[in-house]
This record gives C-alpha cells, sequence and structure tokens, in this order.
C-alpha cells in the first residue's frame, strides 16, 4: 500500500476538472466540479442521516440504485436544500451534463454545498457546462477539489497504488468539510474513484462497512449538515478479476479505501472551521467496540474539551466528565487519561483520579498543532479513534457572517 499523488484522478480512467461559472461572488473561486470515468462504473454512497436532505441527495440516490454511475457534478456556493424547485435544478444539472459527455443522467451523481435555502439559479451552470467537461484532464484533480470548497482553508486530498490479482490498482478521493460536522453519516462531501473492478453490492459494503470507523467518527462542531454525502466509483480498468465476494481480494480493497478516507478524516478535522488545532482522541481497552466508539465521540464533541485544547488547557477533567455522559457503560474508577503531541507525552488521571504532572510540561505538549487524546478503559480489549478540532474565536466568527 503506497501512498501517492493524483487525487480522483489517481486510478486509470478518471478526468476531472473545477471552474468559476458565477454562484459564488467571488470570482477569484472555483464553484463547478465534474468527476468523469471513461466507462460506466460500479456505485455506491452513504448519506446524511439529517431529515433534512439537500435535493442534490435525493436525485443521486435515486440515479444510482442500479449500482452504476459514470460522472460527479458539483457546485459550491449553494447547498439547493429547501427550495420549491430543488429536484428540478439537480435534474437539470445532471441533464445538461449528460448531454455535453453523451452519457445517461441517470448516471450522474449530483451534489451541492453552501448556503441553506437559497434558490440556485441553474443559468450559470448551463453557461459553463460545455467549458468545464470540455476542460476535463488527467491532472484535473486539484482544479476539482478547490471547486467544492466552501469555508474550508485547504484542499483534502488522498490517493494510494496498491495491488490486486497481480493487477497494480489505485484509489483517491477528494474531500470538503470545514463547519456542520458531527458524526452520523456523513460528515461533509467525499468523491472517491478507483479503477478496481469491485460488484456493486460489495462497493456498497464496503463504503457502510468504512464509514462507521472514519467518517462517522469526525467532529467539527456538533452540526450535522443537510447536504453530505460520501460517494464512490469504481470503473474496473485495473484488470483484476470482478471482486463479488468477501475474499482476500475484498480485504485488500478495504485496506486501500480506510487508508485514503482515514487521510481524508483527519484532513476534515484539522481543517475546522476556525481551528487552530487537529485532535484524535484514541480510545483502548473497551469491553465492546460500540463502547469504544461512543467514549471516543463523546470526548471529540465536547465544546469544553475543544475549548481547553484551543487554551493549551490540560484540564483533564473534562475528558472525564464527557465520558460519563457519553452513555457508555464503563467503570470510571479505572479510566487513564494522557495527552500527547510531537513534544511527548504526558499522563493526567489514573484510575479515574488525578496524578501529579508538571503544567508546564502539559502546556508545551498541547501548544502543538497535534493533539493526541489517549484513554484507557482498562476494561477489555477494543479500541477506537475519533478526529476532532480545538474551539476557537474564529468558529463563531466565521458563521455569525456565514451567508456574506
Amino acid at each position: 500500500m503506497k501512498m501517492i499523488n493524483g487525487g480522483v484522478c489517481a486510478a486509470k480512467g478518471f478526468k476531472a476538472n473545477g471552474l468559476h461559472c458565477g454562484i459564488r461572488h467571488n470570482t477569484t473561486k472555483k464553484d463547478l466540479a465534474l468527476i468523469v470515468s471513461d466507462k460506466p462504473a460500479s456505485a455506491a454512497a452513504v448519506y446524511t442521516t439529517n431529515l433534512v436532505k439537500g435535493a442534490p441527495l435525493k436525485v443521486t440516490k435515486q440515479h444510482i440504485e442500479d449500482g452504476i454511475a459514470q460522472a460527479v457534478i458539483c457546485n459550491s456556493g449553494n447547498a439547493n436544500t429547501c427550495n420549491a424547485d430543488g429536484i428540478e435544478i439537480a435534474e437539470k444539472m445532471s441533464e445538461l451534463l449528460a448531454a455535453e459527455l453523451g452519457i445517461k443522467a441517470d448516471d450522474v451523481i449530483v451534489a451541492s454545498t453552501g448556503v441553506i435555502g437559497q434558490p440556485l439559479n441553474i443559468k450559470p451552470i448551463a453557461d459553463h457546462t460545455k467549458a468545464l467537461a470540455e476542460g476535463l484532464s488527467e491532472n484535473g484533480n486539484e482544479d476539482a477539489a478547490a471547486a467544492i470548497m466552501t469555508t474550508d482553508t485547504v484542499m483534502k486530498q488522498a490517493a494510494v497504488e496498491f495491488e490486486i490479482d497481480g493487477k497494480c490498482c489505485r484509489l483517491g478521493g477528494m474531500a470538503k468539510g470545514s463547519g456542520m460536522i458531527h458524526p452520523n453519516m456523513a460528515t461533509m462531501l467525499v468523491f472517491i474513484t478507483t479503477d478496481v473492478s469491485i460488484s456493486p453490492k460489495m462497493l456498497k459494503k464496503a463504503l457502510s462497512t468504512d464509514i462507521s470507523k472514519t467518517f462517522n467518527m469526525i467532529s467539527v462542531d456538533g452540526d450535522t449538515s443537510t447536504n453530505d454525502m460520501v460517494s464512490v466509483m469504481a470503473n474496473g480498468l485495473a484488470g483484476n478479476a470482478e471482486i463479488t465476494e468477501d475474499d482476500d481480494n475484498f480485504k485488500v480493497f478495504m485496506e486501500a479505501l480506510n487508508t485514503v478516507t482515514m487521510q481524508l478524516c483527519r484532513m476534515i478535522a484539522g481543517d475546522g472551521e476556525g481551528a487552530t488545532k487537529m485532535l484524535e482522541c484514541v480510545v483502548s481497552g473497551a469491553a465492546d467496540e460500540e463502547t469504544a466508539k461512543t467514549v471516543a465521540k463523546s470526548v471529540i464533541c465536547s465544546s469544553l474539551l475543544k475549548a481547553a485544547m484551543f487554551g493549551a488547557d490540560a484540564n483533564w477533567g473534562r475528558v472525564l466528565c464527557a465520558i460519563g455522559y457519553s452513555g457508555a457503560d464503563v467503570d470510571v474508577d479505572k479510566i487513564d487519561v494522557s495527552f500527547k503531541s510531537d513534544k511527548g507525552t504526558i499522563e493526567v488521571c489514573k484510575n479515574g483520579a488525578g496524578v501529579p504532572f508538571s503544567e508546564e510540561k502539559a502546556k508545551e505538549i498541547l501548544l502543538e498543532k497535534d493533539i493526541d487524546i489517549l484513554v484507557g478503559l482498562n476494561s477489555g480489549e477494543c479500541s477506537a479513534t475519533a478526529w476532532g478540532c480545538d474551539l476557537t474565536y474564529d468558529y463563531v466568527k466565521i458563521n455569525g457572517d456565514y451567508r456574506s
């Protein structure tokens, strides 16, 4: 398993592009992205659990009901959610693209991100669909990744190269996500491509299994968005024998998928709105996996803990507090807590009680950009990891004038 460049264009037979079409007022920011496979591909997606769902999600779900897709079109700057004509606009985006590419409209995954409740004008998209398609390139991944950004400060891409059946295979992805991010699928927009040959059924199984340990374990601010989706297309151009069952080849594919999604998770958490630090909570010694996940998510979601991390304050009591209200069945008298960064590791709690530690050393550790919160439950063999960020003044500033 080797990390490579290329994002969504790393896999054979995928091209991408991104441009400014006029949805966003800032002409320096791209706002329309496209990913296309040379041939129809197996497809799968997972969607937000929010009852208020953007029209693009509803259209996409219908389009890939047959497990096939060939293209992704996504705009930023407008979520196309809670609009009377939302479905019509999402379908029109698909139709315009399909006509330009010579593919079926039902084979288009459509997505939108941005302000909720603001009508989406189809004209800028219609006026630029031709240029979007003509600009497709095997090196267009960065343009596409830039075009789906909203309050993101950095592009988020990852890709890996691996082997199945003696064939060189690749899998890559891009993501956007900075705010309105909270566990329970999804937490952002993610588009994944691969040249592995895998059936739609097994692709769906792979994605559904993976997100429970990756994208569903991120939290920035406790808000689950209306337009969150993770989609994956697999076009089979690597030439391996089709994966149709849970065998060794499927396990290799799962490892590749998890490698990319884990990278994207860390990028999303570290780029939370206003964030200065990426937080990773690692829970070990749990009686079962569900307990470990519940504890990790509760800690990473704690606003008090997130604020303490912003201030480099080793207030470990906030960790125990979050565990205590998590609903997990744990023995609080067995809990250990440590903080870790590139500056070292410091134990702050043993068997549910504080231990003497150097506040100066703790602050030195917590002033780093990447902070690990290590929780030992000492009640079993299971573990889980969750990702988040600190809570800063800038988060309020960003969301105080989001629509402007």
